[in-house]
């Protein structure tokens, strides 16, 4: 019996809980697990290097979806451990000179010239890997290698974008807002969403993937940040409406900041906006964070879609999906085909 192929869309911490639950679903099910994670990054260490280096990507969603997963074995966990590991800021030495004695060393508080504070040890190496080899399939394969991933991580696309958005705000003025970040903290309704340049080149491997894919899976996660950019590459989004895969939308468990006053219906409406052909066989939602069942049952349906509902938050009532409940309500659905 063959491998089922599993393709997972999104990035940061959404795309992380989605990755730890299939590996969690692979103790019971043959999966071929491919981590597709989005490059518009800008905030934190990725911007940084963006603006520094210029990195060809921004390596912190590509890091966090590799320590996903990793593999048990202690030695691959300490190195998702160690590219996990972020420099905290500190006081940088300074010579000052001590009369009659030579230099004194002291310490200065100017935090400011820490070139590595704030930096994850995965992003330096990612970049280092895409600078040596020139090829950020072959890195990131690579850097797969070192942590034994269950799985793949490909980029959307084979260089960073740019992510754009109309936001309109509670007084009805409407303001174009440029960046991940900025889109993800800004305040307001998303209007429309775009990236920067509109027509990025997909990366091969990743089309591949999606074009022999058993299942595509999309979210959690940032729903304008994380999820919907990979519908917005036209060669990627042509190629998830052409495969035969079955297709799997999991949802937030609650809004965030850039999907403020958006229901759970109409987080499945947006992805019919931004592509109108997209059809689904299942969106699975936790019970208890759904809001109103039949609204988002609606929803699913005009995406021609099943609603299953099945507790996947963590038990302390924070809107936060546990990978091991995920995992387990994961085997029925992506099973079904068996």
């Amino acid at each position: 019996m063959t491998a089922i192929r599993v393709v997972a869309f999104g990035g940061g911490h959404g795309l992380s809980a989605s990755l730890r639950a299939l590996r969690r679903t692979a103790r019971h099910l043959d999966l071929e697990i491919t981590a597709i994670v989005t490059v518009g990054d800008d905030g934190g260490s990725s911007g940084r290097l963006r603006v520094e280096r210029d990195a060809l990507l921004p390596p912190g969603d590509l890091r966090q979806a590799l320590a996903a997963l990793a593999d048990d074995d202690p030695g691959h966990r300490l190195t998702a451990r160690l590219m996990q590991h972020r420099f905290a800021a500190m006081e940088i030495p300074a010579q000052v000179p001590a009369a009659g004695r030579g230099p004194r060393i002291e310490r200065r508080a100017d935090r400011s010239k820490d070139s590595l504070a704030g930096h994850a040890v995965g992003n330096l190496l990612l970049l280092g890997l895409i600078e040596m080899l020139g090829d950020p399939v072959a890195a990131l394969d690579h850097a797969a290698g070192m942590v034994g991933a269950r799985g793949r991580v490909l980029p959307m696309a084979r260089h960073a974008v740019g992510i754009e958005a109309d936001v309109v705000h509670a007084d009805g003025a409407r303001e174009t807002v440029r960046g991940q970040h900025s889109v993800a903290v800004a305040e307001g309704r998303v209007a429309a969403l775009r990236l920067d340049p509109a027509d990025p080149p997909a990366c091969p491997e990743t089309i591949a993937a999606v074009r022999e894919a058993d299942w595509l899976i999309f979210g959690p996660g940032s729903w304008y940040t994380s999820v919907l950019p990979h519908l917005l590459v036209p060669e990627l989004a042509a190629a998830i409406t052409a495969s035969p895969a079955r297709r799997l939308v999991t949802l937030n468990l609650s809004p965030d900041k850039e999907t403020s006053g958006l229901s759970t219906a109409d987080h499945l409406a947006a992805l019919h906006w931004y592509l109108p052909s997209l059809r689904v066989d299942t969106v699975l939602a936790d019970g208890t964070w759904v809001g109103e069942p039949e609204q988002v049952r609606a929803a699913a349906r005009d995406l021609g879609a099943d609603l299953v509902l099945a507790p996947v938050a963590v038990a302390d009532g924070s809107p936060r999906h546990d990978p091991e409940s995920l995992g387990i309500a994961l085997v029925p659905v992506l099973g079904a085909t068996r």
